[in-house]
């Protein structure tokens, strides 16, 4: 068990790995804590160092020291950020845009750091998942952030799968190449449940549509998709999760249930398994190794 007291001296005579909060397009939304953090700290570590330099230039902050630190280079840069901090160095963390260790490589070095010892101070700013929550008009009393779903088909119907049982609204991120392909997705999984896409939040674009996810998916194709996307949809309804409870296989054992659909619809079993998974919420591969077990 390790116990941080963020705001007390150290014995080690370590630095410290602040997590600071970048503009998700609004440079108005830099905080005074994240741009004294930054004039502070004897190292910056930036997802893309091109990108942070305009930043810390409009602010009128000269780095002492700034790191590349992504997603190619984090095996070998990420053990060198952390020796300087135990020597003694405060190091702030950036990303492109949002806070840092969400969706992007700096979990990693974080996970680093308490393996070490290295006290972690986020320095909180704006967030893309949370701005689209408290816009959509869906439950904030619960959510998940599910981030980028998976490129493969396969896998990609699997996660809808086993995150169209949860009860929250699920927020994701996506490209906008990519995210017609994702609303599909989720209109074939779940159905035409209400949801909200929002893009180049915080930006002059900035645009919030809210709808049924097959409304949704006509709007795509009417206005073609452009910036950053987050997706925001309502979680199974308990309605939805009361019938999944009654379901006439719930007293079966899986073995049971996968031999039913093989006798009554003769079904393969790599078939019977996959309408097995599907009934349960859960992937394929869960449903098989449950069977081997």
């Amino acid at each position: 068990m390790q116990v941080q007291k963020s705001f007390e001296p150290g014995g080690s005579g370590a630095g410290t790995l602040y997590l600071v909060a970048t503009p998700i397009g609004n440079l108005e939304d830099m905080t005074y804590r994240a741009i004294r953090t930054l004039k502070e700290c004897e190292l910056i570590a930036a997802e893309d160092t091109r990108q942070t330099r305009k930043l810390l230039t409009h602010f009128e902050i000269v780095p002492q020291k700034l790191f590349s630190y992504h997603e190619h280079n984090k095996a070998a840069s990420g053990p060198e950020l952390i020796r300087y901090i135990i020597e003694g160095k405060n190091l702030a963390l950036v990303s492109d845009a949002g806070l840092p260790a969400v969706s992007d490589p700096g979990s990693d070095l974080v996970r680093l750091a308490i393996e070490a010892g290295i006290a972690i101070v986020p320095i909180p700013g704006a967030n893309a998942a949370l701005s689209a929550l408290i816009v959509s008009g869906l439950s904030t009393e619960r959510f998940t952030f599910a981030g980028f779903l998976p490129r493969d088909n396969k896998d990609r119907r699997e996660a809808l799968d086993a995150l169209g049982r949860l009860e929250g609204t699920l927020l994701f991120y996506e490209s906008p190449h990519r995210v017609i392909k994702a609303v599909e997705a989720m209109l074939e999984a779940w159905g035409p449940r209400r949801a909200v896409l929002a893009r180049e939040l915080t930006k002059r674009h900035e645009e919030v549509a809210r709808g049924t996810l097959d409304e949704l998916l006509q709007h795509m194709k009417d206005h073609s998709p452009l910036g950053e996307y987050c997706i925001g949809v309502e979680g199974e309804s308990a309605q939805e999760a009361q019938e999944r409870k009654d379901a006439w296989w719930q007293e079966l054992e899986l073995e049971e249930h996968v031999a039913h659909y093989e006798a009554q619809e003769n079904l393969n079993r790599k078939d019977a398994m996959k309408k097995v998974a599907a009934d349960r919420g859960l992937s394929k591969r869960d449903v098989y190794n449950a069977l081997l077990g």
